[in-house]
């Protein structure tokens, strides 16, 4: 029986990913290596393919400070999601939040405040006092909310923190990574984006006292819309800061720099660099012949397989015509073979790096062969291996 190892199919799928490395047959231009910025940890990553671009120290257990308040926040969006609490419930101040150490928003013990004033104080003003407030509100107490946040993190992957508290004040049992920060920050902005848009103002006044974001690349014009600032003794001066440019979002996470224009800069240089050499692309459309796999015992003497799905994937800008595919599929396919069966994967390539793994499908249904098709197959299949390995 003829099985021809190729259709035309495959051959102009993988033309189409080559055809713009054939016109420009130059050496492909190298893109420069990340900055090696000045701090404990840092990370870049690209919150629509969920890729991290570059990153040192990622996984390094660090006190996160402030950034802290980044779940504080988180929590109480979603809860106010689930319809259990709203933007002007009253929030009742207890002596332990008005006693609050660190920066403040100033409420006073006794008074009551609208719920949707304190999470800007905690957003912008990052008020330790309105922290506490909000976390005693939602959960009865601190410790309670710390509970929460706990297992807010455990369901979103972040595997290295731990909180203790709601306000990020030091306690050597509370920490966090800059991987599981850009975790966070993306679910944030991913889940709750009408919460996130109290992370671009630039002021709040509360109480007749005007207090500035600390975030001052907001005021830079590069597209930083978000996130949070944070400080203590151990942390260092820390700062997360997501970026839109060219449709394609950066996250950029430092933790434990020297001081507050050196978070900055470290943000600022991480984040130009990533624009300017990286975009956010499909490389492959979905449900495309790519390749075809001979089948035995089938009423079809081969399938053609895709992939189900186009993701899209972080890349040195201008290099996708460079990327190759490699399949991974079993030497014996044999029938029957439903519509959409995973039959093996297809790893995408740029230079020596994996830049994707996507399962391949059968694109189409091939229904097993009569019995004596089928034994006329086994035939085959039985001296074609006993020839290959004598």
């Amino acid at each position: 029986m003829h099985r021809p190892p190729l259709m035309l199919a495959a051959l102009v799928a993988m033309l189409a990913l080559a055809s713009e490395a054939f016109v420009h047959a130059q050496t492909p231009a190298m893109t420069p290596r990340a900055p090696q910025v000045p701090a404990g940890a840092w990370l870049l990553g690209d919150a629509g393919s969920n890729q991290i671009i570059a990153s040192s120290n990622a996984d390094e257990r660090l006190a996160p400070a402030s950034l802290t308040k980044i779940m504080t926040s988180l929590i109480a969006a979603e809860q106010m999601n689930l319809g259990r609490f709203a933007p002007t419930d009253m929030v009742p101040i207890s002596v332990k939040a008005w006693r609050a150490e660190g920066s403040r928003m100033f409420i006073r013990e006794g008074t009551q405040v609208m719920l949707e004033d304190l999470l800007r104080g905690i957003i912008i003003q990052s008020g330790n006092d309105a922290s506490i407030a909000v976390a005693e509100y939602i959960a009865g107490t601190e410790e309670a909310f710390a509970n929460m946040m706990n297992a807010k993190a455990a369901a979103l992957g972040m595997t290295s923190t731990h909180y203790v508290n709601s306000t990020g004040l030091e306690d050597p049992q509370q920490y966090t990574t800059a991987r599981d920060l850009f975790i966070l920050s993306q679910h944030l902005i991913e889940d709750f984006p009408d919460h996130y848009k109290y992370y671009s103002e630039t002021e709040f006044t509360y109480n007749d006292i005007k207090q500035a974001n600390r975030n001052s690349l907001l005021l830079e014009g590069r597209g930083v819309d978000g996130i949070k600032t944070g400080f203590t003794s151990n942390a260092g001066y820390c700062l997360v800061a997501s970026s839109v440019e060219r449709n394609m979002r950066l996250i950029a996470v430092v933790l434990k720099t020297a001081s507050t224009s050196a978070r900055t800069r470290a943000v600022r240089s991480l984040l130009t660099w990533g624009f300017n050499f990286h975009e956010t692309t499909r490389i492959i459309d979905p449900r495309v012949p790519l390749t075809t796999s001979p089948v035995w015992y089938g009423t079809e003497s081969q399938v053609n397989l895709g992939v189900p799905r186009s993701p899209i994937v972080t890349i040195a800008r201008g290099r996708k015509s460079d990327i190759r595919m490699n399949f991974e599929v079993p030497e014996v396919l044999e029938a029957p073979i439903a519509r959409d069966q995973e039959v093996g994967s297809v790893v995408f390539r740029l230079d020596e790096e994996d830049v994707l793994t996507l399962p391949l499908i059968a694109l189409g249904e091939v229904e097993q062969s009569s019995f004596l098709e089928r034994v006329y197959d086994g035939f085959v299949l039985f001296f074609r291996d006993l020839f290959e390995d004598a």
